[in-house]
């Protein structure tokens, strides 16, 4: 078809890869052409050699006076704002031309072709162009210089690169290599002179400075002299020390009145009510206490002895208990002694406390005067100390800047850590890239010229869509498969398997079928069930998957495929998914029975295109069953709907025939129950087509599609789709 038909045209991938086939002999000799020319051109240019130096920037002149870095000397933006200047410096008019002039550059031809070039130039000659000669020689050798050189700080670091390239491989090692070294001594001069001056200029500041020092410290030292300011120590006076002192006496004295004042109340109390002296550490501590306890403590072991032998009037008894009542009036007083002592204690304390009072007022009033007068001492300090910090200061950069004034103290801020060696190969041309680049892009475009010649000359396009009014009743006659005579033979399970241990699902007995005939023609309106109807249905409802299920066996097998040929017929790409243990689609479809297929694709032993095959009589494609062992197969049965998913991203339609698959075991194609499900029962009369449909409503399956051939017309819905459970059931 061609490109300027009116009707909707889609690319046709594999007319495109036979334009492209057909043509490969000129596209091969044109490939060819082009990569001899590609060799032979690189091989007569002349070579090129490239080298490189590299500087590392950095501080090397030690700190000789002690003092830290100045703040923001290793800040990363002002450092790469640095690296970038000293790559300009390198690539500084008067560096080249030192170096140009060092290298003799104006005498070769490389750097001035004009001065040795024995033809005139034709566009000089034609006024088209300015005549190099009326240049100065150093001018026409710099801008040959800066077109060979390359200079740039290496990303992420302190590294500048110096590159050049030159016909000369020895040229180009030797002038990276001398640029560094001018650029050290440039740079080496430089701080030289810097220090300099900074010392001849340091000298009279330092000089006026330290006049200036002694000026104030005096000042300070008359001002303390005549306030009577006297310092005890860096940051206190005579005053204030004083001051500290009777606070802290103070302080002591009043915890040793509260704590007399506390023991006499303590003492106090206890005689007030009586309770015995053992509780009263003041008085337990004393040593008359102590005596007349041990005294009592005998009387009273005498009075226990002789109570069990004397009566209590004995004379001897009454003696002891008169003693024993002397010696506790006897405590008694010694404990109102003690109370006395400790409240002399506490009036000591109040007497000495009131006379701290009365000094630490005194000195208040001294210390208030000592501080105003302490303001004008301050800032005379203030005035002292700024100008003996600068002094200092002043005397440290001297200190340097003299010790730096030689040559040989004063190294650059950058050092070569990697030399230009003389490269052996040269960087230009590089013969064998060159060649396969060109043939390589000589290749892809020849091929693209094909391939839009292909197109724009319709070989590569075909029709979208096809009107069905329009197509004619013809018939395709479908090879029968090959007769299976086992009277004995085993029935084959299909490939739909529950996970875990595999069993037979649904067995169907392989029976010989002599021949299909295909008719597809313009059915009627009122047929729900054909297989026109159920093509119009997956088209108009744009269903990608549908699985098919054949309780009859082959015969339904066989509606499947031919409506997947109805499908490809009607301009979709569609593929179809041999899933039975008959293998009947792919007898019907593919061009051979060991062909691989979907078991082969579950067990790894064959690749996803290597399982796509055409079909024989349409456009459509098969998976076929393949050769593997189904049981080995379906270990990997949960890749289904991944390879299903795939499928589905390739073609419009994805049939997927399982085969009289019992409805249990089809949650591993079904991901969910709205899956589109298509029961191919030709030959089913209207009562097991609606048993069939009631099994799968009840396990959840809605979206049915019935496909019973032309045998049976019941009553289509409204919109022309085939009657679904719920249809028929209204």
């Amino acid at each position: 078809m061609s490109a300027g038909s009116n009707q909707d045209v889609d690319i046709d991938l594999g007319q495109l890869f036979s334009a492209v086939w057909e043509r490969k002999k000129t596209i091969l000799a044109t490939t060819a052409l082009a990569g001899v020319l590609a060799f032979v051109g690189s091989s007569l240019m002349t070579p090129a050699y490239k080298a490189e130096s590299r500087l590392l920037i950095e501080n090397r002149a030690p700190s000789l006076n002690g003092l830290p870095d100045p703040a923001g000397s290793n800040d990363p933006v002002l450092d790469a704002l640095n690296i970038q200047s000293q790559a300009q410096l390198l690539q500084s008019t008067d560096l080249i031309k030192q170096v140009a002039r060092e290298m003799k550059l104006t005498e070769r031809k490389e750097f001035d072709p004009a001065a040795h070039s024995s033809m005139p130039n034709p566009l000089v000659m034609l006024g088209l162009q300015q005549n190099p000669l009326d240049l100065p020689p150093e001018d026409r050798v710099m801008k040959a210089f800066r077109e060979k050189l390359q200079v740039y700080p290496v990303e992420g670091s302190r590294v500048i690169a110096i590159e050049f390239s030159s016909e000369d491989a020895k040229l180009a090692a030797a002038i990276p290599n001398r640029m560094a070294e001018v650029y050290l001594s440039i740079q080496s001069g430089a701080k030289l002179d810097t220090h300099a001056e900074a010392a001849k200029w340091l000298e009279p500041e330092i000089a006026t400075l330290t006049r200036r020092v002694n000026e104030a410290e005096k000042k300070v030292a008359d001002y303390r002299s005549s306030s009577g300011l006297f310092r005890t120590s860096d940051t206190n006076n005579l005053s204030n020390q004083q001051l500290n002192d009777i606070s802290a006496e103070l302080a002591r004295v009043r915890g040793e009145r509260a704590n007399a004042e506390a023991r006499a109340q303590n003492v106090r109390n206890a005689l007030e009510a009586g309770r015995p002296s053992d509780t009263l550490s003041d008085v337990v501590g004393s040593a008359m206490i102590q005596r007349l306890k041990e005294t009592e403590a005998g009387l009273q072991g005498q009075i226990s002895d002789l109570s069990t032998s004397l009566m209590d009037g004995h004379p001897r008894l009454r003696g002891l208990r008169a003693q024993l009542s002397g010696i506790r009036q006897q405590i008694q007083n010694e404990t109102r002694k003690i109370l006395a002592s400790i409240e002399g204690e506490a009036n000591v304390a109040r007497l000495r406390e009131t006379q701290l009072i009365q000094q630490l007022n005194g000195l208040k009033a001294d210390s208030a005067r000592a501080g105003e007068e302490e303001v004008g001492l301050r800032a005379l300090e203030r005035e002292a100390t700024s100008q003996r910090q600068l002094l200092e200061t002043y005397l440290a950069r001297y200190r340097e800047a003299t010790s730096r004034i030689d040559r040989n103290s004063t190294p650059a801020d950058a050092r070569v850590i990697s030399t230009a060696g003389e490269p052996a190969e040269p960087y230009f041309p590089k013969i064998l890239p060159i060649t396969i680049v060109v043939a390589l892009a000589t290749l892809v475009v020849s091929t693209i010229v094909v391939l839009l010649i292909a197109l724009f000359g319709g070989r590569g396009l075909r029709p979208t869509d096809v009107e069905t009014t329009e197509i004619e009743p013809r018939a395709r006659v479908i090879e029968p498969p090959k007769p299976v005579a086992k009277p004995d033979a085993k029935p084959e399970a299909t490939l739909v398997e529950p996970a875990g241990k595999p069993t037979v699902i649904a067995e169907v007995a392989t029976t010989p079928v002599e021949a299909v005939v295909a008719s597809e023609v313009v059915r009627a309106q009122d047929d729900a069930f054909s297989i026109e109807a159920v093509r119009d249905y997956i088209i108009g409802r744009k269903v990608q998957v549908a699985v098919a299920v054949s309780p009859s066996g082959d015969e339904g097998s066989t509606a499947t495929v031919m409506l997947a040929r109805e499908l490809a017929e009607a301009g979709h790409t569609v593929v179809l998914v041999d899933m039975t243990g008959s293998s009947c689609p792919t007898r019907l479809m593919a061009s051979g029975k060991a062909l691989p297929g979907i078991t082969d694709l579950l067990t790894g032993a064959a690749a996803f295109a290597d399982t796509i095959h055409p079909d024989r009589l349409s456009d459509a494609h098969v998976v076929p069953r393949g050769t593997a062992d189904g049981a080995t197969a379906m270990r990997s049965a949960d890749r289904l709907g991944m390879i299903i998913d795939g499928l589905a991203g390739v073609y419009d339609v994805v049939l997927v025939e399982c085969g009289p698959a019992e409805i249990a075991n089809l949650s591993r194609l079904t991901r969910s129950k709205d899956t589109d499900i298509v029961i191919s029962a030709p030959g089913f009369d209207e009562k097991r087509l609606t048993e069939t449909a009631e099994v799968f409503e009840a396990a959840g399956y809605h979206n049915l599609m019935i496909m019973a051939g032309t045998t049976l017309t019941p009553p289509t819905k409204s919109d022309g789709s085939p009657a679904t459970r719920s249809s028929r059931a209204a």
